[in-house]
């Protein structure tokens, strides 16, 4: 029986934190803008094919709709072939917070590999989103109907995940488990959901990862913050900027 959730209309913007070196990494290997183009080119042609209802959007929206076979399971995404999420926050600090911690994650299953020596370039991009039907798991009536923000435990949000986009909903505002602020997240379902298909803003931001702390710099606006690396999220540590 699908859960006694209020749904509701959703218009905002939202960021993602998305790698700073995809044109960069195959500059190095080529010798020329024109070989790079080639090379694009090539690489674009041999990844799956864009969902028809993507096709109009920047690759930055598409992306994560684009790949159907996902590799493990994300708070609102099974793993195996499953419809595709669009996860954001709605301030980039928060949105660094949820990148920096797959990179906790990713370091603590391979401990034997070195952390990066140097920050890692990422660029914020804003999406302007609006969507008929979408869900609020941080609403009073809505957060005590399950464990939507446990950090580790996912299983009550694919199960909510699944039946609200059986019911038409094509986004879910939750909070975040990294940000100690209790940021808010949205998890986009639809590709419809965007009201531009492109950016409507950026920034660039630097993510230095230790392994007690990360410092997270946003370039564009001179901000640097620093936090402690918990068991299952960040604990803010000083900001300056």
């Amino acid at each position: 029986m699908p859960l006694a959730l209020r749904f509701e209309a959703w218009q905002g913007k939202v960021w993602r934190l998305i790698e700073g070196q995809y044109r960069p990494a195959t500059l190095k290997i080529v010798d020329s803008a024109g070989e790079q183009d080639r090379l694009e080119a090539l690489l674009e042609a041999s990844k799956p094919a864009i969902p028809p209802e993507c096709a109009h959007l920047d690759y930055q929206f598409s992306a994560p709709f684009r790949y159907g076979l996902y590799p493990h399971a994300s708070r609102f995404r099974r793993p195996g072939r499953t419809p595709g999420v669009f996860y954001a926050a709605e301030s980039p600090l928060t949105a660094a917070l949820e990148s920096a911690w797959w990179l906790v994650r990713f370091y603590r299953a391979s401990p034997g590999t070195p952390l990066p020596t140097i920050p890692t370039a990422h660029t914020a991009i804003l999406a302007e989103v609006q969507v008929p039907l979408a869900v609020d798991l941080t609403a009073p009536d809505n957060a005590a109907l399950g464990r939507w923000d446990d950090p580790e435990d996912y299983t009550d949000c694919l199960d909510m995940a699944e039946s609200v986009r059986a019911q038409g909903c094509e986004a879910i505002r939750y909070a975040s488990a990294r940000d100690s602020r209790q940021g808010r997240n949205l998890a986009v379902l639809s590709c419809r959901a965007f009201a531009k298909p492109q950016p409507v803003d950026g920034q660039s931001w630097h993510l230095y990862l230790m392994r007690e702390r990360v410092v997270l710099t946003n370039e564009t606006l001179w901000q640097r913050y620093e936090y402690g690396v918990g068991e299952v999220g960040f604990v803010r540590a000083q900001e300056s900027g």
